[in-house]
């Protein structure tokens, strides 16, 4: 098990060996992602938005930037 301090300015150092597994490096931003009360996953966020391309499949039916912006129109004259 890898550990770190907080320091009183809320920040940590996070381990050598963590971040050679992660693949970050100064600069690189990281996320906290809440799993469950309490818990939290620390997630490289170092990954181009481009790579998420066909990670879903081909779509069934392709949809017009005209259908989209009726679609939230709709959706916002319904919001609170």
């Amino acid at each position: 098990m890898t550990t770190a301090t907080l320091t009183s300015k809320g920040q940590i150092t996070i381990p050598v060996d963590v971040r050679n597994d992660l693949k970050v490096d100064t600069g690189d931003r990281v996320e906290f992602v809440q799993i469950a009360p309490g818990r939290y996953e620390f997630v490289a966020a170092t990954r181009s938005v481009t790579e998420l391309k066909g990670m879903f499949g081909k779509t069934k039916k392709a949809v017009s930037i005209e259908a989209m912006n009726r679609a939230i129109a709709n959706r916002g004259a319904t919001a609170r």
